[in-house]
């Protein structure tokens, strides 16, 4: 994009997903490009008129609103966190500016070369083609139920969440929970502590939870004492062989069949072995590791492998870097994104040589677990563990970080004008609508929450 182009009309950014990555990218660029700091620095900075310039954000994504991923273990067990989860991206406050639009839909192919997306449209299905000059993959990963549902309208999501809330409020023979994953775990507890007279038993098949995680022992076995703690019984160093589900009215709905040859009735088995894949396919082969992660550079850019890779970022789980896949990691990255898309608008306008904000290439694993009334974390600079109702506090709040998230991120904010820029097209003058939000103090005390 040359420095006459982007004088010419608003910079169209694409960003494909509308959840952590993807929101932090499209926030911290309207801030930037209006001449304020970036929300996630806590900066009350006034307005640097040289720094802003008109911008134009497409967001694609499947799901009509933003949808709490951390929350998914109490959503799956409380109606009425269900209903706080899911916000539709229209009833986002911060959202609601016209350099923002959205489209619903599913990306399916990515010509990095001409810089044109083709977008498949919810409902009607037609392939609709959006240009632009800076893109950011932010698609994440695909996970199964009951790590994210699997609903893609808030409407659908309700019904889901409503049918597992029943069938587990009436498992009169208890609750089996397989896979002692962070998923697992959290909802195996959330499920205790909403229904303390149901019996919920967490099966794993190794002889430690968390297994697969890069995670110190101390860590695992103190996240264990928890989940007993919480009334949660355990199984471990067993698989489930087979899952029977009764054919008769007279007998518990579900018999789990374990390798060691036990057999375990159960009004309802919830199957929480992590299982997801990223969701990058639209993208160039060659822009992917061997796992169909996105290759990048330590800015954000997609390696230098394909067409335009200066033009082309990718944020949050979608990407192939170091360190545990979280909510706290997305965030970051996708403020890094915005800064240096914003860098790159600037450099080719006036011509500078811009530095770049880097990721940094070692990122030590590191994990906050909510487990009933309490919570465990672990984390630099020596793997310090903790646990308590306090680091519940401060990871989770009262609600898995949904308030934590959304103040952080400040969607509550409403949008409001600056003056508008005024750019030239065709030799008419025409007013481009920007925005800034509020300045807060509102920021995370940690960002180490899965």
């Amino acid at each position: 994009m040359s420095a006459a182009r982007i004088t010419e009309r608003p910079a169209r950014i694409l960003v494909i997903g509308g959840s952590y990555a993807g929101l932090s990218v499209a926030l911290n660029l309207l801030d930037l490009c209006n001449g304020l700091p970036s929300r996630f620095t806590g900066n009350n900075s006034p307005l640097i008129p040289s720094q802003r310039v008109p911008v134009e954000i497409t967001i694609v994504d499947e799901r009509d609103g933003f949808y709490h991923l951390i929350g998914s273990p109490l959503a799956f067990a409380s109606s009425e966190y269900a209903l706080k989860a899911w916000t539709l991206f229209q009833d986002i406050p911060a959202l609601q500016t016209s350099a923002v639009k959205f489209v619903r839909g599913s990306i399916s192919d990515l010509d990095c070369e001409e810089r044109l997306a083709t977008i498949i449209e919810h409902g009607t299905q037609q392939s609709v083609h959006i240009e632009y000059d800076y893109f950011v993959a932010a698609s994440g990963l695909r996970r199964a139920a009951p790590s994210a549902p699997q609903a893609l309208s808030r409407k659908q999501y309700l019904l889901e969440t409503a049918e597992h809330i029943r069938a587990a409020e009436a498992a009169k023979d208890g609750v089996i929970v397989v896979g002692a994953g962070a998923v697992g775990i959290e909802m195996a507890a959330e499920l205790k502590l909403l229904l303390p007279k149901i019996k919920v038993t967490l099966i794993h098949s190794r002889s430690r939870i968390l297994s697969s995680e890069p995670l110190p022992d101390e860590f695992k076995d103190l996240a264990l004492k928890l989940v007993h703690e919480a009334g949660v019984k355990t199984i471990l160093d067993v698989r489930v062989i087979e899952t029977i589900e009764s054919k008769t009215s007279d007998s518990a709905p579900f018999e789990v069949l374990l390798s060691d040859g036990r057999r375990i009735k159960a009004g309802l088995v919830i199957n929480a072995v992590s299982k997801f894949h990223p969701t990058a396919s639209y993208l160039p082969p060659r822009a992917l590791d061997p796992e169909g992660y996105v290759k990048i550079k330590p800015s954000l850019q997609f390696n230098s492998d394909i067409p335009n890779a200066f033009y082309h970022h990718a944020a949050g789980d979608i990407v192939s870097w170091s360190g545990i896949k979280r909510c706290g990691t997305a965030m970051h990255q996708g403020q890094y994104a915005a800064i240096n898309i914003h860098k790159k608008i600037l450099a080719q306008i006036c011509g500078i040589t811009p530095t770049y904000k880097e990721l940094a290439f070692d990122v030590p694993p590191m994990m906050g677990l909510a487990v009933g009334k309490k919570a465990a974390s672990c984390g630099p600079p020596d793997h310090t563990v903790t646990a308590g109702e306090d680091v519940m506090q401060l990871f989770f709040g009262n609600d898995l970080a949904l308030t934590i998230c959304w103040n952080y991120m400040r969607l509550g904010d409403a949008p409001f004008k600056v003056e508008p820029l005024s750019t030239s097209v065709d030799g008419e003058d025409t007013k481009v609508d920007t925005l800034s939000s509020q300045r807060a103090n509102l920021y995370m005390k940690r960002l180490s929450v899965r």
